[in-house]
């Protein structure tokens, strides 16, 4: 009897497939379950400008930054912003993969392919399982200082960066390799304390390779400055969160503090290199009031203040010195996005670096101050995957070599469109 049961349990098997009747743990891997989500992220523009290529590649906020319009080059690497030529612009495609790891991690990767290569912009874990409203990430990741930094491009309302950001910080902001703790607190109203440990290798304020100043020394009197021990930027803020009746409101405060290594000593025209200590302060409140499901209107700005001091590298009668620097500058932005449906938004911003000064041996450079940028954007999205914007800056704010202030005039038309499943974005 056993024998003709054992044979009946056979023949089912052949008959029916092992995985229908064979235990779960035993059955064949089902790699469909185990493919992360995957999305991929177009974004190209249509650029008129009032100055040409050439001529935006030398533009700068004096005592500030450069390099903020077109591409430009620190030695032999070359960095393209968005938007950088005239006519048209493959921006990037990002590739995005997301999924859960098993009852612990989850992981994300975000991958940018430009036609000058292939970045990691992103790549981290994230705990899930940790509890006390505890969280910790780690891999290579956006910062959570301030607001905008964490996002990314395609999710921002205007096409480019705000002045402030990309002067203090450059056009990826902080994303850094490291390691991140985050606690949020068991209350009814939101808050959310965030400490990070990075690397440090922001190049537009932090930075910490060793910078080799003999390159631009004819008599070797200049040594190599030291490199900083990494990790060398750390990050600390509080955010909190709270609604009455249909209107939210989000708050926060930041913190940034490390050694700068900035090593400009192949540019082209003014090479010069800053070995500081270096600090950021930031303070951001974001209004969002609903009018219904798909219209609101969301009130915007963030405030930065940097704080440097140390060594600045420069020519000096012809011959390149080391002199004591200090920077003390502040900027904000502020703008107003209206979306009257789903499909429409309409947007007005406010750019200005108010505070600019700068002090080497103690002597004021008078450096210019109310450097500012207005902005508006129409928008309309055929769905929640494109989005075509129509934008307008005046910018104010830039100097040619000569340290005369131009009048830049700039028509963006950008195009965003995205295929897959790609994780909602935060508040």
């Amino acid at each position: 009897m056993k024998k003709i049961l054992l044979s009946s349990t056979l023949c089912a098997v052949m008959a029916f497939g092992a995985a229908d009747v064979l235990p779960s743990e035993k059955r064949t891997f089902a790699q469909s379950k185990f493919i992360p989500d995957i999305s991929l992220i177009m974004d190209m523009s249509y650029v008129n400008r009032s100055v040409d290529d050439n001529e935006a590649q030398h533009l700068e906020v004096p005592g500030v930054a450069h390099g903020l319009l077109g591409s430009h080059s620190h030695g032999s690497d070359n960095h393209a912003t968005y938007n950088a030529s005239n006519g048209f612009n493959l921006n990037y495609a990002e590739l995005v993969l997301s999924s859960s790891v098993d009852p612990f991690f989850t992981m994300d990767g975000v991958f940018h392919f430009s036609e000058n290569g292939v970045e990691i912009e992103e790549l981290f874990f994230t705990s899930t399982a940790l509890g006390y409203g505890t969280r910790v990430k780690g891999g290579k990741f956006n910062s959570n200082f301030g607001y905008l930094n964490e996002q990314h491009h395609h999710y921002w309302d205007f096409a480019d960066m705000p002045l402030v950001y990309e002067s203090f910080l450059g056009m990826h902001g902080i994303n850094e390799k490291g390691v991140q703790l985050q606690w949020t607190a068991p209350t009814s109203t939101y808050l959310m304390l965030g400490a990070e440990i990075l690397q440090g290798e922001n190049e537009q304020m932090f930075g910490n390779e060793e910078i080799d100043l003999t390159k631009i020394n004819a008599t070797a009197s200049l040594e190599k400055t030291s490199a900083a021990d990494a990790p060398s930027l750390f990050v600390t803020y509080a955010k909190t969160s709270f609604d009455i009746q249909d209107t939210t409101i989000l708050a926060g405060l930041s913190y940034a503090w490390g050694e700068s290594r900035i090593d400009h000593t192949e540019d082209e025209e003014s090479p010069h290199a800053i070995s500081a200590d270096s600090k950021i302060y930031g303070a951001d409140l974001v209004i969002k009031h609903y009018f219904d499901s798909y219209s609101s209107l969301k009130w915007q700005s963030e405030w930065m203040m940097r704080d440097m001091d140390g060594i600045l590298y420069a020519n000096s009668g012809g011959a390149f010195k080391a002199s004591d620097l200090t920077k003390k500058q502040a900027g904000l932005y502020s703008q107003l996005v209206y979306a009257y449906n789903q499909n429409w938004k309409v947007g007005a911003r406010y750019d200005t670096i108010y505070q600019n000064d700068v002090k080497v041996n103690g002597q004021d450079r008078n450096m210019p101050t109310n450097m500012d940028k207005y902005s508006a954007m129409l928008e309309y999205s055929t769905s929640e995957f494109a989005r075509f914007r129509l934008q307008y800056d005046h910018n104010n704010a830039l100097f040619n070599e000569d340290n005369v202030r131009q009048n830049i005039d700039t028509i963006i038309f950008q195009v965003n469109i995205s295929i897959g499943a790609h994780g909602a974005h935060s508040f």
